[in-house]
């Protein structure tokens, strides 16, 4: 059983009373019902987070009277969804490896616009994690500035799992700085200013070290997210 629409509403007016302006709030409704969504909508929401191809294009076709509500796409991403993906979000977080990046630069050159991206990065080891590590990125870094249709805004960051405050306020520092060091290295090329990390255990870290964007499942929903 989900939350009423009362719980929902008054979780999101306690989470927004937290977030500072330039911070945009992402519902994570992902195996949350339309229902549900829809309060979210009513409490003023307008990002919403998906990480199912197929749940969401369902989500969608029911939602399709919400027009100005914003897709975030947060879940890892197989190269064969990647046209549904550009077709149906306007936000892809979790760009993680070259050959991803490389096929929706394909994808996005016959089209007119291409959603915004970040590349999904992971500072520390984490086996469970998507993502590139800095070595990996550096080294992907002349193939990717090649790809010429991809609207990179941004990167995102996952925690791993078990970290202290201070280590997970680390991981989010370095992740801005790295931001501002890819722009330098591009020479321009990239503008990044679109932090993506912060879940329900740790926004407010990620908000301390200057997150642009959280991503709140349980936060909003409940447990059952």
């Amino acid at each position: 059983m989900t939350d009423s629409a009362t719980a929902i509403g008054e979780r999101i007016t306690r989470i927004r009373q937290e977030l500072p302006s330039h911070v945009t709030l992402i519902a994570v409704s992902k195996s949350m019902p339309v229902e549900d969504i829809r309060q979210a909508y009513a409490a003023g929401v307008r990002d919403f987070g998906e990480s199912r191809i197929q749940e969401a294009i369902t989500k969608q076709a029911n939602l399709q009277d919400l027009s100005d509500i914003t897709w975030h796409f947060l879940g890892h991403l197989q190269g064969n969804k990647a046209n549904a993906a550009l077709d149906r979000f306007d936000w892809i977080h979790s760009v993680d490896r070259l050959d991803l990046a490389q096929r929706l630069d394909r994808l996005a050159a016959a089209r007119s616009q291409s959603p915004a991206l970040c590349l999904q990065v992971k500072l520390w080891d984490d086996p469970s994690k998507f993502g590139w590590s800095l070595a990996d990125l550096t080294a992907d870094l002349p193939e990717l500035l090649r790809c010429q249709s991809l609207n990179i805004r941004g990167l995102m960051t996952i925690l791993p799992m078990g970290l202290t405050e201070q280590q997970s306020l680390e991981v989010f520092q370095q992740t801005k700085e790295l931001a501002g060091q890819l722009e330098q290295q591009t020479q321009g090329a990239w503008q990044l200013p679109i932090l993506s990390m912060g879940m329900s255990n740790d926004y407010r870290l990620a908000i301390q070290a200057g997150a642009t964007m959280v991503r709140l499942g349980r936060s909003i929903f409940g447990d059952l997210n």
